[in-house]
């Protein structure tokens, strides 16, 4: 008796440990509330906006007072006001983070400014309501939506001359650049297209059939497919860029306006116009391949990440404790 005594207490002292440092270990932990840091006063109507490569500085385009703002995020204050040309609205970084290309939609020109002096250095006219800009991963080229042009325009950084103009669909919005520098998707807001340029030959190589007017594009960061919100449809396509071929919609989104892709592929979130207050987030389900139908879902806000109640705790680290050698162990020897 008092061996199987000695072993009823051993056993009770691993139950124990083993619910404290499963209680610890397993059990969520509480997650730092996301809280309004800071509000930057700009210029009239903030538009388009864009993060330098080593994140010091921020570039926002005031579409109502004809400037760029600089904002040091060290301090969250603005540094510079830089005049450019009228209704700026796209802005882009190039990845050596010396230059900044600021679309002039009302003046039909490309503003060029200078990160070191805060100036604009080069002025690229020839454009028609241009709208958006991407700068290749290589910066050599950027290319620019005209709006009412159907075309994109390709500029030479070297030069910042005009190359290229590409013919593609009915009202050219926005653009996006492959993470490889090879391909440009462009979504055609009045032609519920996408068109695929190749940066090689500047040539439309495809033309997806989207939802109604698609606006905003983004690529995931490992490449392997794009975003499109259609504002016309209410939902995302989903394209694989393997294939060029729309392989999910997502449904769900309300009027969905500006594209985001987490840095590891795994989120899109979707902003949703006309004061609906609301942000979409997309599962991109990254690592898998999506199926080979076009299902419909209703993407939602994600949760905040709260602890689980007591009891379901206690169930999954009675499980835990089960299976442990130690706690087997002793089962076996209670059984003897």
């Amino acid at each position: 008796m008092k061996r199987r005594a000695t072993l009823t207490f051993r056993f009770g002292c691993i139950l124990l440990v083993t619910f404290l440092f499963c209680a610890f270990v397993l059990m969520p932990k509480p997650v730092r509330a996301q809280t309004l840091t800071a509000t930057v006063t700009v210029g009239l109507d903030p538009t388009g906006v864009a993060v330098t490569p080593n994140g010091e500085y921020v570039y926002v385009a005031n579409d109502g007072s004809e400037s760029v703002s600089v904002i040091s995020t060290a301090t969250n204050t603005v540094t510079a006001n830089v005049t450019v040309g009228l209704d700026p609205t796209g802005v882009a970084v190039t990845p050596n983070g010396e230059y900044v290309y600021v679309t002039n939609a009302e003046n039909g020109s490309v503003s060029v400014i200078s990160t070191a002096t805060n100036t604009v250095t080069t002025t690229v006219t020839g454009f028609n309501l241009p709208n958006s800009v991407a700068v290749t991963p290589n910066g050599e080229y950027v290319y620019v939506t005209n709006a009412k042009g159907g075309s994109v325009s390709v500029i030479s950084t070297a030069t910042n001359t005009v190359t290229e103009n590409v013919l593609v669909g009915s009202i050219p919005w926005e653009v996006a650049v492959t993470p490889n520098g090879e391909y440009v998707y462009v979504t055609n807001n009045g032609g519920n297209s996408v068109s695929v340029i190749s940066t090689a030959t500047n040539t439309v190589t495809e033309t997806i059939t989207v939802g109604i007017n698609p606006n905003s594009v983004a690529v995931t960061p490992n490449g392997e497919y794009v975003y499109v919100a259609n504002d016309g449809s209410e939902s995302v396509s989903v394209i694989n860029t393997t294939t060029n071929t729309v392989t999910a919609t997502v449904l769900g989104v309300g009027i969905p306006g500006g594209l985001a892709i987490t840095p590891n592929s795994a989120y899109a979130y979707v902003t949703n116009n006309y004061n609906s207050m609301v942000v979409s987030v997309i599962s991109t389900v990254a690592s898998t391949s999506f199926p080979t139908s076009v299902p419909t879902a209703t993407p939602t806000v994600a949760p905040t990440p709260t602890i689980p109640e007591f009891p379901a705790a206690i169930i999954g680290i009675a499980i835990v404790m089960i299976m442990t050698p130690a706690t087997i162990f002793y089962i076996k020897k209670l059984k003897k």
